[in-house]
Order: C-alpha cells, then structure tokens, then sequence
C-alpha cells in the first residue's frame, strides 16, 4: 500500500511544507497505516487513533529533537513513530527486534523520554524544563498526559510542583474520557462539567451554525475569528479553574481532531511563559468504527480483520486471568466480605466479572497503585476481605503500601499479580519479571504461584481463608486446558511431588512445575528420571520438604520466571547453605537484566524456559561433574 504524502515523511521537517487540506490527507494515511499494521502484529490501537492529528499537529509546531515531547505512558505514539523517521520499520512494532511500543530513548532521538507506566511525564517534563534553564538552553517542553493517566498520584505531584516553580512547559491534557476503561474519580466528574456545562455548548453551537449561513469567503473568516475568541470566552463561563489555581494559564477545550485548530492553539501558547495546560478533547479509536464504538476491547488487540474489527483468533485455553476472575466470583457468592479492587483495569485483570455479578463490593481506583493498596487495607481492618488485583509489573509502585500499610500490621488482603514474568510484546516496561524478588523480602507476606488454572483457583480460595496478607503472582495467557473443578484449601506452606525421580530434583515455582514436569519426557527418552516438585510457596518454603531433598540428591535445581537475583531460587540456595547440605544447586530464571519485546513463546525458548530449554539445562548439569 502506497501513500501520496505519509511516504513523503522522513521526519518532522516535512510535515512544514504541507497545507491544511494535505494534513488532514496525512493524518487518514497514518490511520489506515496504524489499522493495517496492529492488525497482524496486535498492539495499543485506540489509543494511537485517537491522537494522529494532535501527533501531526505537535510535530508541526514544535522543533523535536531540539523541542522535548514527553508521551505518558507511550501507548499512543504509533503516529509519533511515523512521523519520526521509523516509517520503513513500522510494520516490525512490538516483533521480536523490532520496533518497541512504547517510546525509547534507544531507538530515536525524538523520544526524549522513555515510558510505559502513567502519570510520569509531568514529573519528568518539569525535570528536563529545569535542567534546560540550568545549562543556558532555549527550547520547549511538552508533556502529553491522558486525562485517565491524570488520575495516578504522580502525576499531581508534578502538577503542584511545576506550578510553583514556574518553569516554561506545556502540559497537553489529552482527555477522551478514557482510560483503559472509563476514567473514574473526581477529577473526571470535573472535566465533564468543562466540557458539557450547557450554557457553553448550547451557545457555541448556535454562533457556529450562524457562521456558517454567511458567504463563504466571509464565513470561513468569522469561523476562524470565532475559533479564536471561543476559548477566551469560554474561560469567562467554565474556567479551568482547578488548574488556574495551581499556577497554569489555561487553554481549552479545543477539538482534538480538528488540526488547523490545534496548529493555531499550539502556536499561540508556545511562547506563554510559565506552566501552560492545554486541555484537548480527543475520541479514543477515532476514524475505525469498532474502535470508537468499544475502545476498551480496542485499548490492547491481538490480531483483528481490519474491515471488520473482528479477533483472530489462535484457539487456545482458558486464560489464567479468566479463572481467577471465575474462582473469584463464585467464592464472593459464599462469603459477601469479599470485596475486589482495580487500578483501572476491570478488564484486563478479569474483574470485569466481579463487577457484574456484585458492582457494589466492586472499586475500580483509577491509575493509582498505591492508593489501592492502602485503601484495600483499610478494607481488611474493618474485617472486609479485599482482592486487589494489579499486574506484576504496576504493582512495583506500591512497594511501600505493601510492607508499611499491609504487611507490617498483617492485615489479611490478598494481592493478585497477573502478567507475573515474561509478558509478551509489551516488553521490559511491562515484564513481571522481579515480584518475587522484591516481595520475597517482606515480612507476614505469603507468596503463592500456582502450577496451572485450577491451582490457581484454590490457591484463592486458600489465601481467602487465611487470616494473613497474601500475594499470588501468575502468568498471563492461556492455562493447560483442565477442566474445571471445586477448589480446595491448600495445606500451608507445602510443597507437593509432581513427578518421582532419583538423579536429579527439580524444584520449580508457578507454571514452571508444570512445564518442568513435560519436560521428563524428553529427560527420561535419555535416560534420565528426575524428582519434579512444585513449591506452590515461596514464602514460607517447606523447609521439611527441602531439607530431605538436599540429603536424597547431589544435584538440586531450581526453575522459577523471575529474576534470579534474589528470587526463589535464591531462598532454596540460603536454606542449602545455612542447612549445611553438601548438594551442588542449579537456578533457572530470568537473567538480572530488562528482557526485549518478542511473543512470549519466542522469549521462553531464548531464555532456556521451555520444556526444550529445560531438558537441555538439566542434562547438561548432570553431565557436568559426573561421578
């Protein structure tokens, strides 16, 4: 497919030479390029379709590199990527060696700033605005937050802080009511009203269509006579009132897709000094009809038909998520203090289901981490039995709320970790690749992972029944296929013997037990009959288990998809030792170091995770040494 002016852009530079009437040509080019590539390679659609003409429109205006652009989160700079000399890779996006999804500050120097989590872009504009004044520089700054991202902590620290030191930046307000799902909070009520307050609208409308009566060259200039005057006068009846406070000029609500509007706008507030927040109206999914009509089924995608919308889909199992959110639902039926928290993500951590069946013990927080944790801990001190449910990867941000507020006064909430290890074409911002590692240090915290769905399922049921923080990390993507069945309390702490052996022990963690146990196939067709043992528990570990394995067995090894620095092998590794066992220990795992985008499959195999992989470490160490 060829495109008359998207394959004319090498880099923002070219952007200049094109009218208005040409921009808008440009940006239904990159959409349709957008479509056509996350198609086949999944990925962050809505969120990028949503910001084509505010990507053109920024790019035009400012002078990136020299000009820094901050995208928050980064899940919406697919266009960015075309725009800045990517477009002959764009079809490698979030493939193994590929183009990342997410800015990186290793693949352009148009990304000033490499994201992945919300709310850290004001923080870090504000950061690069001081460090420009430091040195003498004169260029811009430029923070794009989506008004769902706005919802994160973070991000009114920097707000408040950037409002009292005055540097010259733009904050681009990016608001489509949206975040993954709808935006939650207050905020979000507030920026309804700006941009819904009836007296405004209603007016607006009436002077537009008026406008529109007159001869046209008369017309087309008193239409854009009025586009200037309609923010001015709007901030007469429904000022940003909250945001003039904390020391911002305000501009807006300006229509996010029209892009002779954003030019004029960002042109004008390009040279106000001090703080600026620019609030733009954007429709999540614009310009592909699924998309704007579900944007959340669109926010991440695999494969879809573009004509249609429809999924691809590759078969598979019941997902990990899917069965916690399951088991968490039938066993809310029998207990109604259970009670299930989000940080802004219902449907990616499966509660989706919970909040239909019992919407009023349902809190989806927002894009706030750490307030979930506390909150769930307020929960459980008033005898409720809260479920928070966060990816791996976001949960690292509420590392304090988990040992101070949770931990430390043994509050009994249940912490569920989806995405936990190698998480697939997101990429480093995303792998859960350290939970166990940094969790593992915790006192009064009771680690679980589970070997397949239905372990999973009662190892809910197992932390819900205990009176005890507890944390359970799990994988994302489909389960083994088993068929659903009652799930059981589990006997604290105890590890169970998946596969009887006598050369080697095989101690593994999480779906790894389960995966080391298919790997005996391929040990025993050499002859050799390794003791598979799923620990269930990292924390306690079955000491009693362990301590006769290390006496049965010369060579121990240990599987877990975490870090190996500190993860689980490391606690059988201190146990070994303090023990005095004299067996030689093998740890796989996770190497200490940011793991690429590639499919998870494809990411397994590198690492030596895969059943193949596996097979090959455990021979190989039998072979090394061998008596």
């Amino acid at each position: 497919m060829s495109y008359r002016y998207l394959d004319r852009i090498n880099s923002p530079e070219d952007l200049r030479s094109l009218k208005p009437g040409e921009l808008k040509e440009l940006c239904s080019e990159i959409r349709r390029e957008i479509i056509k590539v996350i198609s086949k390679n999944g990925g962050h659609l809505a969120a990028s379709l949503g910001t084509v003409e505010l990507t053109v429109a920024l790019h035009y205006v400012f002078q990136a590199p020299r000009d820094r652009i901050i995208w928050d989160v980064g899940h919406q700079t697919y266009a960015h990527k075309l725009l800045t000399g990517r477009r002959a890779r764009f079809s490698t996006i979030r493939t193994r060696g590929g183009l990342s999804g997410f800015p990186k500050i290793e693949e352009s120097p148009y990304d000033a700033f490499g994201t992945g989590h919300a709310s850290t872009s004001i923080s870090a504009a504000l950061g690069l605005a001081c460090a420009r004044d430091h040195l003498g520089q004169k260029h811009h700054v430029v923070a794009v937050i989506g008004d769902g991202s706005l919802t994160g902590g973070l991000a009114f620290e920097g707000l408040n802080h950037a409002g009292q030191l005055k540097r010259n930046m733009l904050v681009v307000l990016n608001d489509n009511s949206m975040a993954i799902s709808k935006r939650v909070g207050a905020l979000g009520q507030y920026l309804t009203r700006i941009t819904t307050t009836q007296t405004y609208t209603g007016l607006e409308r009436k002077v537009w269509d008026l406008l529109g009566r007159l001869p046209q060259d008369m017309g087309q200039s008193s239409r854009l006579l009025f586009r200037r005057l309609r923010e001015g006068f709007k901030n007469l009846i429904v000022p940003g009132l909250t945001f003039e406070e904390l020391g911002y000029h305000y501009e807006g609500p300006v229509d996010g897709h029209d892009i002779e509007a954003l030019i004029d706008i960002l042109q004008r507030v390009q040279e106000l000094p001090g703080p600026t927040l620019l609030h733009v109206l954007t429709v999540k999914g614009k310009g592909f009809e699924p998309a704007e009509h579900d944007a959340e089924k669109f926010h991440g995608v695999g494969a879809f038909d573009p004509e249609t919308g429809d999924a691809i889909h590759c078969g598979g199992h019941c997902t990990f998520t899917q069965a916690f959110g399951q088991a968490l639902v039938e066993l809310a039926k029998e207990d109604q203090r259970i009670v299930a928290i989000t940080a802004a993500m219902p449907e990616g951590t499966g509660l989706d289901l919970f909040r239909q069946r019992f919407p009023e013990r349902f809190y989806d927080v927002g894009i706030a981490e750490q307030h979930a944790l506390t909150f769930s801990a307020g929960l459980a001190r008033e005898g409720m039995r809260p479920v928070a449910a966060i990816y791996s990867t976001f949960l690292q941000r509420g590392f304090d709320q988990i040992i101070h507020d949770i931990a430390l006064q043994k509050l009994p909430v249940v912490i569920a970790l989806d995405r936990a290890g190698v998480v697939g074409e997101d990429g480093p911002t995303h792998h859960g690749a350290f939970d166990l590692s940094y969790l593992r240090l915790v006192p009064n915290l009771t680690i679980m992972a589970p070997k397949d769905e239905q372990e999973l399922r009662s190892m809910l049921k197992t932390a819900l029944n205990l009176n005890l923080p507890v944390a359970i990390r799990y994988p994302r993507g489909a389960g083994f296929g088993l068929e659903t069945r009652e799930p059981e309390i589990l006997p604290y702490g105890k590890a169970e013997v998946l596969e009887p052996g006598r050369q080697v022990a095989v101690i593994a963690i999480g779906i790894m037990a389960t995966i080391a146990q298919k790997a005996t196939v391929k040990l025993k067709a050499r002859g050799i009959y390794p003791e598979v043992i799923n620990a269930r528990f990292c924390r306690p570990l079955d000491v009693e288990m362990y301590l006769e394995v290390f006496k049965k067995f010369k060579k121990v090894v240990t599987i877990e998809e975490n870090v190996l620095a500190g993860g689980f092998g490391s606690a059988i590794d201190e146990l070994a030792q303090e023990s005095g066992a004299k067996c030689r220990l093998l740890r796989l795992g996770l190497p200490n170091a940011f793991i690429p985008h590639g499919s998870r499959e494809e990411l397994l195999k590198g690492l030596g995770l895969d059943e193949e992989g596996i097979a090959k470490s455990i021979a190989e160490f039998l072979k090394d040494g061998a008596e």
